[in-house]
């Protein structure tokens, strides 16, 4: 049975891109820490990130760390969040944040009803943010 994440990468629920290659895609989360704050996710449905291989935790590692710096320069934060926890959905996915505190690693303080028109800018602002920074190929159109 495919997951909420199978579901979105599909295109079958819609979600706020910002990111899309032949292996992982990134989204804004429904429920952020902070503004910024995507979830880096694999089409290969992984249930957790000790059952993937190398490479491909690699290549996650390496899309969450071009969005982290890109997110920690436009949102200047002096730090960026990484975190794989995967209790919610049993697919792989690395959450990715502008973190300001050690308060925003706290996943109580996400905010479970963001205001929708907020997030479209977010996403539309990361956007902008990560075609700037070079990588244009994989940002998906506004």
């Amino acid at each position: 049975m495919p997951t909420v994440f199978s579901r979105i990468l599909a295109g079958e629920i819609p979600a706020r891109f910002v990111w899309r290659d032949e292996r992982c895609a990134a989204f804004l989360t429904a429920a952020p820490l902070t503004d910024g704050h995507v979830l880096v996710v694999p089409f290969e449905e992984v249930p957790e990130w000790t059952a993937a291989d190398d490479d491909l935790l690699g290549h996650l590692s390496g899309v969450a760390r071009r969005i982290g710096a890109t997110a920690q320069a436009l949102w200047s934060s002096p730090r960026v969040g990484l975190l794989c926890q995967g209790f919610e959905v049993p697919h792989l996915h690395l959450h990715v944040w502008p973190a300001f505190s050690g308060a925003d690693f706290e996943l109580r303080r996400a905010d479970p009803d963001p205001d929708p028109a907020h997030q479209d800018a977010v996403a539309s602002r990361l956007r902008a943010a990560l075609r700037a920074a070079g990588y244009q190929e994989f940002v998906p159109g506004d």
